[in-house]
């Protein structure tokens, strides 16, 4: 198993380009499930969890090539319904093959998602939306068996905003005949990318980004070639990084909007941010005030991939933070090694007080899950002395080759 190693206290300073976004990538290659020709993903950064959806299509008879940083899918002859548990268990985004799933072929077998352990996610909102919608479905041996029937209703209100869940329906009623309708239905950008991505093969989606999505079904969809929209949580996560190392930095190809909660609070520590069309730039003073207070929220609220970070820059931040996390209940299992390196951080069930200090100092630390993961790398970087930071593998399913992007700005990481 690789590790990274880090000599902290180097300033971070340069420019840094963001990959496509990940959760982006994730629905709109199951969505390619759907189409008829030939998809082009232009810039398909080759995350780990994009190439275990990757092997899902080729495992369902699509043709799944890499050219470069680019992928071209075709799954005109995708004949197969079956995501087994060795396919499912790596990626939790294997759920978004449900729908395109029934879409195309009818029917489905669904391994239920693995992805990291962070608390609870249940399906149950997809699978009773998909129930509104005329499936039967049942759950068994692990596994969700499902058809496709006649809607009992075309709307669908949603409890929770879930964003699964919205994708999963708009996909599935992309191709279901007449007009649906989701409600409640989830904001984020990558919701509204996913549209996007499905109008530009045919698809009729109106209102994605909005409280009220309208799916026109049409009898097909076409090939097209796509650029997914670029990383938000990349881009926070490096933005945290340089605030907390009194860098400056500026993002290409960041979309501001996609994160006013994170430049409000980073504001609010100091940092001088400077919002452009397609780019972000950000100073920070040598030490940031604390945030005070942060409370997760579905889209656009504070996003709760960029937590675990923010609580690492609490605690080398002037002052006392408080984490209030409302999206998942395990969320802090990471904080037990930011202690390790010296933090000073008290959490019980969804909340967490931080108390900022001037030295921490590097150890030997666990990645327990993707951002987890990345809020120690970030923690590493202004420690005094060494950091080691194992099982990267969690790392890697959301950040592409995170270490030469962190060097390439100053910082002293290798992957060993």
């Amino acid at each position: 198993m690789a590790k990274f190693f880090i000599n902290g206290k180097n300033r971070l300073c340069g420019e840094v380009e963001l990959d496509s976004a990940k959760n982006a990538l994730l629905p709109i290659l199951a969505a390619s499930i759907m189409v008829d020709g030939k998809v082009t993903l232009e810039k398909a950064t080759a995350y780990t969890d994009v190439e275990a959806m990757c092997d899902i299509l080729r495992a369902l008879g699509g043709v799944v090539v890499r050219k470069g940083d680019n992928l071209e899918i075709d799954c005109s002859m995708l004949d197969k319904c079956e995501v087994s548990h060795i396919l499912a268990s790596p990626v939790r985004s294997s759920i978004f093959t449900l729908g395109p799933l029934l879409a195309r072929l009818g029917k489905a077998k669904v391994a239920y998602p693995g992805g990291c352990d962070i608390g609870l996610r249940p399906i149950d909102i997809h699978l009773s939306s998909l129930r509104q919608l005329g499936c039967k479905i049942v759950e068994k041996n692990g596994y969700i068996y499902a058809e496709k029937g006649k809607p009992l209703t075309r709307e669908v209100f949603l409890p929770f905003q879930s964003v699964g869940a919205t994708e999963n329906i708009m996909m599935f009623c992309s191709l279901l005949p007449g007009k649906s309708k989701i409600y409640n239905s989830a904001k984020e950008p990558e919701i509204v990318d996913l549209a996007n991505f499905l109008n530009c093969c045919g698809a009729k989606i109106e209102g994605s980004g909005s409280d009220v999505i309208t799916i026109t079904g049409v009898e097909n969809l076409e090939g097209c070639n796509y650029r997914a929209i670029s990383d938000r949580i990349e881009c926070g996560t490096f933005m945290i990084g340089v605030a907390m190392t009194g860098g400056e930095a500026k993002f290409a190809n960041a979309v501001s909007k996609h994160n006013s909660a994170l430049i409000e609070k980073l504001k609010s520590c100091g940092c001088l941010i400077k919002e452009g069309e397609d780019e972000i730039f950000l100073s920070a003073p040598k030490r940031l005030e604390s945030f005070v207070e942060l409370e997760t929220a579905v889209y656009p609220g504070f996003p709760t991939d960029l937590q675990p970070q923010m609580v690492a820059l609490g605690s080398v931040s002037k002052g006392c933070s408080l984490v209030i996390e409302n999206v998942f209940e395990n969320r802090f299992a990471y904080v037990g090694e930011l202690l390790k390196m010296g933090c000073d951080i008290r959490f019980k069930s969804s909340i967490c007080i931080i108390r900022g200090k001037d030295r921490i100092f590097g150890a030997d630390v666990v990645s327990t899950d993707l951002r987890g993961g990345a809020s120690l790398v970030l923690a590493g970087l202004v420690c005094e002395g060494y950091t080691t930071i194992s099982r990267v593998e969690f790392i890697d399913r959301g950040y592409f080759h995170l270490e030469d992007k962190l060097a390439r700005l100053g910082a002293d990481i290798k992957r060993i």
